[in-house]
């Protein structure tokens, strides 16, 4: 099993509707029994919380489904999965210091977005439902490169 983790701060917007658009694009794949997602965030505002309301309406908006609570990045999450994708730079260096290093399974969600290499996604928490838009266009996009990356590499 192939064990992806979304990480952003408050895990109620980016990195739960990260999880639910990859959980979506891998079952209707039909790898679910090759790939399991999650998501967590670094700052523990939210644990127990359902996903920002807007998170949940703009997966709905696109047929996804969300179903999760909100967790905290803890160290020992680093060898519970194969692949830890931080929303943005400041949560990576976040993981790393809660890590006390920087493995080579860490990377930026953006990493795969080929439209936007290497950027953060934007939190749209402060904003309106454009934000939450713009973030749902990246990681869709993004989503469909890491899943592309994961089947090469593990000959899916």
């Amino acid at each position: 099993m192939i064990k992806v983790l979304f990480v952003c701060l408050g895990n109620i917007c980016r990195s739960p509707l990260a999880e639910a658009i990859l959980i979506e694009k891998v079952k209707k794949m039909g790898l679910a029994h090759k790939i399991a997602v999650d998501s967590v965030g670094t700052a523990n505002y939210h644990v127990g919380e359902n996903p920002d309301p807007r998170t949940i309406e703009i997966a709905e908006k696109y047929g996804i489904p969300v179903n999760h609570r909100g967790q905290q990045f803890k160290k020992y999450h680093q060898n519970e999965f194969d692949y830890l994708l931080a929303m943005d730079a400041s949560n990576y260096q976040n993981m790393v210091k809660e890590m006390g290093e920087d493995p080579e399974k860490l990377m930026m969600m953006r990493d795969f977005d080929p439209d936007g290499k290497g950027k953060d996604v934007p939190d749209p928490w402060y904003g309106g439902m454009n934000g939450f838009e713009e973030v749902y266009q990246i990681l869709d996009r993004s989503a469909d490169e890491l899943l592309n990356f994961l089947k090469e590499k593990h000959n899916l």
